[in-house]
């Protein structure tokens, strides 16, 4: 699952005016991109017209941090006339500073200038540092170390006024520039205060003859035992069966180790003691491990805490009542049946103010309202939704239109201004080619297939016998505009391809997409067809992508998307029901009842309803990855073609990788991609139902990820040598 992070806006502000956060906190993956983002803030907040404080007792700027983001910052500041004050409870860059001894630090990515008066180039982290010292002495930076920050509260006035372990400090503005580093994760067992437990490993080499316990199982505590076992007796505990979170070096080197006898590994094991002997538990078994010194080293977390108390937001928090949402929400429907429009405009209004008061309950009812009404309403006169029944179509119908050509005019406009929006974001400010013209190629269809020439051109078509004269006059066709979006939606999204009587020409064309085309599209592009052609994955990639990276994640989730398999087999029993009804007359009655279900549940709850309420919560893709019949069919198919090792899809990693996480969090279909890549693993759709999206290759900082060819598996090299 990947972390929360504090809710930022495009310039870094949180929901606190004035308090900006950047480096780690902010999702900054490296080193030269935090140092970016502290640049940029700073720059921003110089230019400001308020940015000097009027206050003589106060400073422009008060940032707290000192490192790569932090003191990057407050130089640019302070070149830029403002008084600034750096406070660090540790010493200067001190993530930096606690890296081992000659631990190499990387200036990638290569593509992105240096910004801002700090050095960085590929260095060890003892240049690195004495470089960073050299520019704050030199430009008599206000830097106060050893300085806890205990509160940060806004004034009335514009101001803050931050508490330090050292005194009171006013400031105008204030950059939080923390990171997660300093907030080590604990096991939180007895002994873990004691002075000769540890949770980092700065020098290796102080250690010699010694017995020494690490726990952890990432490559943090795999490379500390590593580095240990040299000159110690080293024993690494780790509550997994797998060391799933490894690079590939170092899963290499951990069992050449382990196989030599240099170092005991004791998997599924967990600490529950450090008072005294160490007591492991591993299984039923339970054992006693004397040591001298023990490394915990189970990665960091966020400083929840200390962020919610100066009332700084975090992602996807369940916060307020949902009694009051849901009371609120069924008030909305009920006064809409009664149509009572000054009590739905009310409750609306205490649904959207509940909502900007941090209840996110609320905002749930809202989007919830939106999505039942569109999509209970558009079902057609007399079969609407409780409370639309018999008038909620006609009342979105305007301009002797019905609510459906609006409908489709809405979808296509939403379509089009939020994929400009993500076009913007993650093709054209990063100059990637890929994603433009896969927006553009989601915006084009979405305009020609799914709008153009259902609603518009295909009435031109017969009009004009652009089809031909017997296709013209034949009403079969002619009156059936609405089966011209099978001309992309294969089966078994659309659903009605092959019956309702449908003309010869539409049922060869739909096994032709569906059981040919869609195939061949397979074999050279996996599941691309989501994220590239497809109207539903068109609206989750545009409207949901602001939200893309609250996409669920971990196991749980992914087993959840065995539901699309039961929806493909439902789509297959009801398709063969309603085409075998004028063949076997026993089908007919389960042929009406299971379509009407179908209708019902799938095409108007699991497409529209639910995945459209919940786009701002978990992403949007919910339907695509959850229930969609269609994306499992072509999973099933990209994953034959891997196993046959003819597919020409996947995703593959070189040796780049550094954990930053970034391809896993803004994946929209949960896959945890940044496992595969340190373990430079193909992802392919025989093991996750990757969609092609290429986000994960356009967010990595250090161009790890590249589209190619399924690799054959070391194990089948290893026997052919």
């Amino acid at each position: 699952m990947s972390p929360q992070r504090p809710v930022v806006n495009q310039q870094f502000e949180s929901n606190v005016p004035g308090l900006f956060i950047v480096g780690d906190l902010a999702g900054a993956p490296v080193v030269k991109i935090a140092m970016e983002q502290g640049h940029r803030v700073a720059a921003r907040i110089a230019s400001l017209p308020d940015a000097r404080s009027s206050l003589a007792d106060s400073f422009d700027l008060l940032v707290i941090g000192a490192g790569a983001a932090g003191l990057n910052a407050a130089l640019t500041a302070q070149e830029r006339g403002l008084r600034v004050l750096v406070v660090e409870q540790g010493k200067l860059a001190n993530t930096i500073e606690d890296f081992p001894e000659g631990k190499w630090i990387y200036a990638e990515p290569d593509s992105r200038a240096v910004e801002g008066k700090l050095w960085l180039e590929g260095a060890a982290k003892e240049e690195l540092l004495e470089r960073w010292s050299e520019a704050v002495s030199d430009s008599n930076l206000n830097l106060r170390t050893g300085e806890a920050v205990i509160g940060v509260k806004r004034r009335t006035d514009a101001h803050f006024d931050v508490t330090t372990s050292g005194g009171l400090y006013r400031a105008r503005r204030v950059i939080l520039a923390t990171g997660q580093r300093g907030n080590p994760r604990r096991l939180v067992v007895p002994g873990e205060d004691r002075s000769n437990v540890y949770h980092r490993l700065y020098s290796p080499k102080l250690y010699q003859e010694q017995n020494i316990l690490v726990v952890g199982g990432g490559n943090s505590a795999v490379e500390a035992a590593l580095a240990l076992c040299a000159q110690n007796y080293v024993t690494l505990s780790y509550r997994g069966k797998e060391f799933t979170r490894l690079f590939k070096e170092n899963r290499r080197r951990l069992e050449e180790a382990e196989r030599a006898g240099r170092l005991r590994v004791l998997r599924e094991s967990v600490v529950e003691s450090l008072a005294g002997p160490a007591a492991i538990r591993q299984g039923a078994q339970r054992l006693e491990l004397a040591f001298d010194h023990a490394f915990v080293l189970i990665g960091a977390e966020l400083p929840t805490r200390f962020l919610k108390s100066l009332g700084i937001r975090l992602e996807n928090e369940w916060t307020g009542s949902p009694v009051l949402a849901v009371a609120l929400t069924v008030a909305t429907l009920t006064s809409l049946a009664k149509l009572q429009w000054l009590a739905v405009v009310a409750c609306l209004a205490a649904l959207a103010l509940a909502g900007w008061r941090r209840n996110r309950y609320a905002l749930l009812g809202l989007t919830f309202l939106v999505s039942y009404t569109i999509y209970g309403a558009k079902l057609g006169t007399g079969a609407e939704f409780w409370p639309y029944r018999g008038w909620g179509y006609e009342f979105f119908s305007f301009f002797d239109r019905p609510m459906a050509f609006w409908y489709t005019v809405s979808y296509t406009a939403v379509m089009t201004v939020f994929g400009i929006q993500a076009a913007k974001r993650w093709g054209w400010d990063r100059k990637d080619r890929f994603q433009a013209w896969r927006y553009a190629s989601l915006i084009g269809f979405q305009w020609v297939f799914f709008f153009l020439i259902p609603e518009v051109l295909f009435q031109w078509a017969v009009k004009y016998e652009w089809v031909g004269r017997e296709l013209a006059a034949d009403p079969n066709f002619a009156n059936n505009a609405w089966r011209s979006y099978g001309i992309v939606y294969a089966w078994p999204l659309f659903f009605y391809t092959f019956f309702g009587a449908p003309h010869q020409i539409w049922i060869v064309w739909g096994l032709l997409l569906s059981f040919v085309i869609l195939p061949v599209l397979v074999l050279f592009h996996g599941k691309r067809y989501c994220s590239w052609i497809c109207g539903c994955g068109g609206l989750a990639e545009t409207l949901g992508d602001r939200w893309r990276h609250l996409a669920p994640k971990g196991h749980t989730a992914i087993q959840w998307e065995k539901m699309n398999a039961v929806v493909l087999g439902a789509a297959v029993v009801v398709t063969l029901l309603m085409v075998g009804q004028d063949v076997v007359r026993a089908f007919r009655t389960p042929a009406g009842v299971s379509i009407q279900w179908y209708r019902l549940v799938v095409d108007v709850w699991l497409v529209g309803i639910i995945p459209v309420a919940l786009y701002p919560f978990f992403g949007g893709k919910i339907w695509c990855r959850y229930w969609c019949p269609l994306a499992k069919m072509m999973e099933i198919f990209s994953a034959w073609f891997t196993r046959f090792k003819a597919s020409r899809f996947a995703i593959q990693a070189n040796d780049k990788c550094i954990a930053c996480g970034e391809c896993t969090r803004y994946c929209q279909v949960g896959i945890d991609v940044m496992q595969f890549a340190m373990k430079q693993e193909t992802l392919t759709n025989l093991n996750s139902s990757c969609i092609g999206c290429g986000i994960c290759i356009t967010v990595c900082p250090m161009d790890v990820l590249t589209f190619g060819r399924p690799q054959p598996s070391e194990a089948l090299i290893q026997i052919q040598t």
